[in-house]
């Protein structure tokens, strides 16, 4: 009797064995960008159907979108809130922009002594913003079935990027989701800049948890500076998420995020 379930439980495994196959949600390319000097991989998360009709999607620009960082909780998202019974976001592309060296592409060159020295490749924020701008998204837009609507999400260092984007170069997105921002680079020297006025109205989420009075003043002064300068070409969206740190507060944030600014473009 032994032997037989010995022998049955191993034909089960075999045939379980024989079923699995990959399980994907997109597809990752490497291009090489003239402006960088250097290959970047894309993960991209691709919505159900994709590419089988004509139909066009939005476009979310994830920083730090690497598969080991926030791609696959953040596509996690997109997908559950664009199910027909959520109905909370249109279905949506994810470019993934996976990392390199981070510390060099989301600053600005800093004259804090203490800046250099722990950020020694600082500074390659221009250099960065120029490949999202002529290559990263140019090549989106040839390759794939996507809109004119372009959402960018930053954390951290990619909530500082987001935030110089908005204040230099307010047209490369329609909506910006800055979470936990690290304002407090180069002494919130881009607080004290005037942000260029966008030609057309702006949806901005800003968020911070329990981070400490560095962290949550910095996202608070960008806060009141926006809906100041803005007035009405923005809706600006402000944030405390408690208990939430630094380490938790970007998911929370990206749905609550998605419930405000990328549901009222389903209305």
């Amino acid at each position: 009797m032994k032997k037989l379930a010995v022998l049955f439980l191993l034909i089960v495994q075999t045939s379980f064995a024989q079923e699995k196959k990959p399980f994907s949600i997109g597809e990752t390319v490497t291009v090489f960008s003239e402006i960088l000097k250097e290959e970047r991989t894309l993960n991209i998360y691709l919505p159900q159907g994709y590419p089988a009709s004509e139909k066009k999607y939005p476009v979310i620009y994830l920083l730090d979108g690497s598969a080991d960082e926030d791609f696959i909780h953040i596509a996690g998202l997109v997908q559950f809130g664009s199910f027909s019974w959520i109905n909370m976001i249109p279905e949506t592309i994810v470019v993934g922009i996976a990392n390199v060296d981070r510390k060099r592409d989301f600053t600005f060159p800093t004259q804090n002594e203490q800046d250099k020295k722990d950020f020694p490749t600082t500074g390659g924020s221009e250099k960065f913003i120029q490949f999202l701008e002529n290559e990263l998204q140019p090549y989106i837009q040839k390759n794939y079935q996507v809109t004119d609507e372009k959402t960018i999400i930053g954390q951290s260092l990619g909530g500082l990027l987001a935030t110089e984007i908005l204040f230099k170069n307010p047209e490369l997105f329609n909506n910006y989701i800055i979470v936990s921002p690290s304002m407090w680079w180069d002494d919130e020297s881009l607080l004290s800049q005037t942000p260029q006025m966008p030609s057309f109205e702006k949806k901005i989420y800003i968020a911070v948890g329990s981070e400490g009075p560095t962290m949550e003043t910095g996202a608070i002064k960008l806060r009141y500076k926006l809906q100041k300068y803005y007035d009405t070409k923005a809706l600006v969206y402000f944030n405390l998420l408690v208990p939430q740190n630094h380490g938790d507060a970007l998911h929370l944030a990206v749905y609550d995020a998605f419930e405000k600014i990328l549901k009222a473009e389903m209305k």
